[in-house]
């Protein structure tokens, strides 16, 4: 399968633009979830059903972060982040998304 030359510039504009698109929606679901989680985890040590230490909660931060960076490096080769196309395409993903 063959693109004609006519539209085969559009290919390296929009493709990132969608993935831009995508990744914006994706933030900012996860942001308005996380949000949620910790008003709920906040509700909870609040009334008693739970009990959070600063110690626990440090434990748990030195236990997961660094898996969070490592798949943040992979992540970071995948993205086309330097396309002025993605980052639009980011933007609105965030704003609309």
């Amino acid at each position: 399968m063959s693109v004609p030359p006519e539209i085969a510039w559009l290919i390296p504009v929009v493709i990132p633009f969608v993935i831009g698109l995508l990744i914006g929606a994706i933030i900012k679901r996860t942001i308005s979830v996380l949000l949620l989680v910790i008003a709920l985890i906040a509700i909870l040590a609040f009334t008693g059903y739970i009990s959070l230490s600063v110690e626990s909660l440090y434990e748990k931060a030195t236990e997961y972060l660094p898996k969070i960076s490592s798949q943040t490096e992979t992540l970071k080769n995948l993205l086309p982040y330097t396309s002025i196309s993605f980052i639009i395409g980011l933007a609105i993903g965030l704003w609309k998304g």
